[in-house]
């Protein structure tokens, strides 16, 4: 039997039970459309915390071994960290000291923080986040965070008088304020260049050199190129991953509950498909007893229903595409916070889109496999006897 009269006695079985055939469109769509909505979901959601809590943080930093002890050769360091690995991006040297400031009635230790100021914005963000005034432009002039502004009673271009361990004074001119999310950061940071800081600190040499990479996950692997390219052997790499476990076992949480939810749809659709069309084999034995006493071989009959699940999961696919896509911009447009930003964000993928319309069309032919083993036992005799 030529493969064209398979499929076309597919479709006629499919259109001789139309409402048979709704329904297991609509099935394989609302699985689609659930995996594409929760899958789009669990990504944004896991890309929104990731950009929160790492986004603007060093993910890979070198420092001394030695506690206290500062990177002398700061500018090899730099240079090697660079041509270490191409998904190295954002190098910036720092030099961090401690430090309290006077205002009124009251004394706060602050931690002065010393960088290449435009490389240091690519991973803090200060320009983004500064809320008052203008960015440090030369030697003396600091950035303070909103919560230490605050309680000092610190205006722009007020003068700061920093009070150094050694007891040095070291008079600061503050040009803005910045706010990054973080209570602890706004409260004791005070932000400018390296020169600054050594002056104040009276130092040669680095604290450390921070960075970021482009594939934040592959932080442990790049940090160990890193660490492989120093030529400094006193100096140790660190990476995020290492340095923060719980949040890195919440978000493989999150990957592995959102695998999970996938494979549930994936099964569920398996099993509508393969039921239904395992009683259609029982509806339509006489039709194939005949058609196999007219000479068709088992092969040929069980095409016609691997053609039916192939049919079934393409429109199930295109459907339930439709139908997640849509569901997405619901959402989007209805689902919001009180400033209007949506309450989950949603990452909205071609690429998974694409995979789970294939995943779902492959599981519609899987599971039309199962009816088209059924058919190739049927007895055309038995069938035609028995009426």
């Amino acid at each position: 039997m030529p493969v064209r009269l398979a499929f076309e006695i597919a479709l006629r079985f499919l259109k001789s039970g139309r409402n048979q055939t709704l329904l297991i469109v609509l099935g394989i769509s609302v699985g689609v459309a659930v995996q594409i909505f929760i899958g789009s979901l669990i990504q944004g959601l896991q890309i929104d915390l990731i950009d929160t809590t790492i986004g603007s943080t060093s993910h890979v930093t070198i420092a001394s071994k030695e506690d206290g002890e500062r990177i002398k050769n700061w500018e090899r360091t730099v240079y090697e960290s660079q041509i270490s690995s191409s998904d190295v991006k954002n190098i910036t040297p720092v030099l961090d000291g401690i430090a309290t400031i006077d205002y009124e009635d009251d004394r706060a230790s602050v931690v002065i923080r010393g960088f290449e100021l435009e490389d240091a914005d690519k991973i803090y963000k200060f320009k983004n986040n500064l809320y008052e005034g203008r960015f440090p432009a030369k030697r003396g002039e600091v950035l303070i965070g909103k919560e230490l502004a605050l309680k000092s009673g610190t205006r722009v271009n007020d003068d700061l008088s920093l009070i150094t361990t050694n007891g040095g004074l070291y008079r600061v001119n503050v040009t803005g304020f910045f706010d990054l999310g973080v209570a602890s950061v706004n409260d004791s940071w005070v932000v400018t260049d390296l020169e600054t800081v050594g002056n104040i600190l009276s130092v040669d040499g680095i604290t450390a050199v921070e960075m970021q990479v482009n594939e934040v996950f592959m932080a442990d692997e790049i940090s160990r190129q890193v660490a492989y390219t120093l030529s400094d052997t006193d100096l140790k790499v660190d990476n995020w991953k290492d340095l923060n476990q719980s949040l890195l076992s919440g978000l493989n949480g999150q990957n592995i509950s959102s695998y999970m939810i996938q494979v549930f749809v994936l099964v569920s659709v398996l099993l509508g498909i393969s039921s239904v069309l395992a009683i259609t084999v029982v509806q339509r034995s006489k039709q194939i007893g005949i058609l196999k006493a007219m000479g068709i071989t088992d092969r040929d009959a069980s095409l016609i229903f691997v053609f039916q699940g192939s049919l079934l999961g393409v429109l199930g696919a295109l459907m339930g595409i439709a139908l997640g896509i849509g569901l997405l911009v619901v959402f989007s447009k209805f689902a919001l916070k009180p400033d209007g930003t949506p309450i989950v964000p949603v990452y909205f993928s071609n690429g998974f889109v694409a995979i789970s319309g294939m995943f779902a069309i492959l599981t519609s032919i899987t599971a039309s496999l199962i009816p088209a083993r059924l058919t190739s036992k049927l007895d055309p005799i038995e069938v035609i006897n028995n009426g």
